[in-house]
């Protein structure tokens, strides 16, 4: 009896450490399974105008990478390019919605941003440079947004009026400034005041040349060899940041002088640009990004206005158009292109 139950014990704790080594395999291949599944990233959207990336995309990217952000290993970006047809904006914004991302950056102007709040009131979505967001009926306020939109809006309307100035500064026997504008659209209705002002407080004749697309720049052009446009001047447009190379060339071709409204117009051939950093705005863009994927609403994410400016001239344009720049106005300049 005594050998019978020395054996059952024994069976006993052969069958109990079995149990326990089976257990520490099925936890052990439990683990290993979730070791190998891949970790879910954030997915956001990205919609833009242009044709393809551009330096504003690497400037979005940077913003990411330092707030530890990696694309294709912390995070997942659906970039989607409307090939400057703004007609497939609405179709590009309704297809991040069915992705289901979890905020889409609206790159660009007021077309991007509308086409994105019409395909969705849910989806949070981050604006990178609207001209006047308020102005133009995108957000209630800047303090306090509303609704699924927030992100940077820049100070065109006031800006545009410091153009016409710094064109007089600059050119100082100029009588005529001509800007290109879709004169029934939002942005001429906003600027039109604060330009005109300028150019009667300074004494010149301003000339709204029409510019609805592309097909509308020969024309425009041809207007202001007319009426004898000494300068041109272009405030923030997102449609005219599209056709940039066009309007330079043609302009050249005019030998018309250019103010554009970021330092790429100077970079890539105009006399000179006065505006916010556009690099700068999409790197605050990555910030708002950041803060939704962390529980952030929109609407309690107050809109930002630039607070970095800077002044571009391009000396090697001025030498071709037989210009010389003010020695004041070359000091202030925080990049001159020789």
């Amino acid at each position: 009896m005594r050998h019978e139950a020395i054996g059952n014990s024994k069976k006993a704790k052969i069958t109990v450490f079995a149990g326990f080594a089976l257990c520490v395999m099925l936890f052990a291949l439990c683990f290993s399974a979730e070791a190998q599944q891949p970790k879910k990233i954030p997915r956001i959207g990205y919609l833009a105008t242009r044709s393809g990336p551009s330096p504003s995309e690497e400037a979005f990217l940077q913003g990411l990478r330092s707030l530890g952000y990696i694309e294709g290993q912390t995070i997942a970006i659906e970039w989607r390019y409307a090939l400057e047809k703004f007609d497939r904006l609405p179709e590009l914004a309704s297809e991040l919605v069915r992705l289901k991302v979890a905020v889409i950056v609206a790159s660009g102007g007021y077309a991007t941003v509308q086409a994105v709040q019409k395909a969705t009131t849910t989806i949070p979505i981050v604006m990178t440079n609207v001209n006047d967001a308020v102005g133009l009926g995108l957000v209630a306020s800047l303090a306090h947004p509303g609704g699924n939109t927030t992100g940077i809006s820049s100070l065109t309307p006031e800006l545009s009026g410091k153009m016409i100035e710094l064109a007089k500064e600059t050119i100082p026997k100029a009588s005529r400034v001509a800007t290109l504008a879709n004169l029934s659209g939002l942005n001429w209705k906003l600027n039109r005041k604060e330009m005109e002002d300028a150019a009667r407080s300074l004494g010149v004749q301003l000339l709204a040349l029409e510019m609805r697309g592309p097909d509308d720049l020969e024309s425009a052009f041809d207007a202001a060899r007319k009426k004898r446009a000494d300068v041109l001047v272009l405030p923030a447009a997102g449609f005219q940041s599209l056709y940039r190379k066009r309007i330079i060339e043609l302009a050249a071709q005019s030998r018309l002088p250019v103010i554009g409204s970021s330092a790429a117009w100077a970079e890539e051939g105009c006399l000179l640009a006065y505006g916010p950093s556009t690099a700068e705005f999409y790197r605050r863009a990555a910030t708002y990004v950041d803060k939704i994927l962390k529980g952030a609403k929109p609407a309690d994410l107050p809109v930002e206005r630039p607070t970095k400016f800077e002044l571009v001239i391009n000396l090697k344009m001025a030498r071709q158009l037989s210009l010389t720049i003010p020695p004041h106005v070359l000091a202030r300049a925080d990049k001159v292109i020789k």
